[in-house]
């Protein structure tokens, strides 16, 4: 039977902001990645998100970003790779406290936004990150895009991943994601989705934003729990890829 882990960037909100529903996407996803502060997030915020986590046993990630709360981390900014490690470092610090003193154990880390982009480009700033989970806890797993700068860091320093697909951004034919600034780079609509996660589950291609098909074997599927219709599409997608006869079961 094929298996897939289903990832959900959480912990988003700030103080009195409230971004995305984390209560009601958590039943639907077994792996959540909680912002540390610095895109997103804050200590309350974190704890909660946490506890949550912990009560629908889905595997805890940290989600290290770029600290830019106002552009949400999406935004690059031209930090050196001893600042990539230190900010990792920091912010997986900050989410494992939170998790060691809710009785939990941190399983990954997954780099936000900009931070995801440049490392899956950048082999120095990829390696920085990769040098911080080795410091931090090497049995974490490292959530990456396949064959990018990241996944092959980690790869060089033995270091567990997960390749990670998307399952609302269309692809490039180099296995990039499309730049959110493009007009084609979201997917907003619940079925294409669908049809783009099942290709890649079960036939393990995707179909470019060009018509082209390239390999993309996935471990673990995002999806983003800020939408409109995130919860809807959480539901949907957890039924059809259950009735396609895929168990959606955590990583180990």
């Amino acid at each position: 039977m094929k298996r897939i882990d289903i990832n959900c960037d959480m912990g988003e909100s700030f103080g009195t902001f409230t971004k995305g529903n984390d209560e009601a996407i958590m039943p639907y996803i077994t792996s959540a990645n909680i912002a540390c502060g610095f895109h997103a997030g804050d200590p309350a915020v974190m704890e909660r998100t946490v506890q949550l986590a912990l009560q629908h046993q889905v595997n805890i990630g940290a989600h290290p970003g770029l600290p830019d709360l106002a552009g949400f981390g999406r935004r690059e900014i031209a930090i050196t790779p001893k600042e990539a490690y230190q900010l990792v470092v920091y912010q997986i610090g900050a989410l494992s406290a939170f998790v060691h003193a809710s009785g939990g154990r941190l399983h990954h880390v997954k780099p936000h936004g900009a931070l995801y982009n440049m490392a899956g480009k950048n082999r120095k700033l990829a390696e920085a990150i990769v040098e911080a989970v080795v410091r931090v806890d090497p049995s974490l797993v490292i959530y990456a895009r396949p064959d990018s700068e990241l996944q092959e860091a980690a790869h060089q320093r033995q270091l567990t991943t997960a390749t990670e697909v998307f399952a609302d951004r269309t692809y490039q034919t180099d296995g990039s994601l499309t730049p959110r600034n493009e007009q084609n780079a979201l997917i907003t609509d619940t079925n294409q989705a669908m049809k783009q996660v099942l290709e890649m589950v079960e036939n393990h291609t995707v179909t470019c934003t060009d018509q082209s098909t390239i390999v993309m074997k996935p471990e673990t599927i995002c999806i983003h729990g800020d939408g409109a219709k995130a919860i809807d599409f959480a539901k949907t997608m957890y039924t059809q890829l259950t009735q396609a006869g895929i168990s959606i079961q955590s990583l180990e």
